[in-house]
């Protein structure tokens, strides 16, 4: 798992989609300029495009739990609002679910409303 988290941090994106299904989905609330919910590697793409243009962001992951399929991990999202150069430092439970040896669905939980006075939405 720490190998999704360093490649996102390099910024790269052929590591990242060595790492995932080709048919990936993930969710994330609608209540985030970028939240939705987007299905295949172009929907991942397209998620992290929205994400990283609205904030730079760095994930520094604490922890995590294995549960079944599923992998947690806690810890922090930290970086700037890219509109105001307002910086955040907001934590964040991300649920991945693992098949066949692959990132086949992400659910990035963040504390929202910290999120949004940090972008002043």
């Amino acid at each position: 798992m720490s190998q999704a988290y360093e490649a996102f941090a390099r910024r790269d994106v052929a590591a990242v989609m060595a790492l995932v299904d080709p048919q990936i989905e993930v969710r994330q609330t609608e209540l985030l300029p970028w939240g939705g919910t987007y299905t295949g590697t172009q929907g991942l793409l397209g998620f992290f495009t929205r994400l990283l243009s609205h904030v730079d962001s760095r994930v520094e992951v604490e922890e995590y739990i294995e549960a079944g399929e599923q992998v947690i991990a806690i810890g922090y999202t930290r970086g700037e609002v890219r509109q105001s150069g307002r910086h955040f430092d907001v934590r964040l439970a991300h649920v991945w679910t693992v098949k066949d040896g692959k990132l086949a669905r992400f659910e990035p939980y963040v504390d929202t409303p910290r999120m949004l006075e940090a972008l002043a939405l």
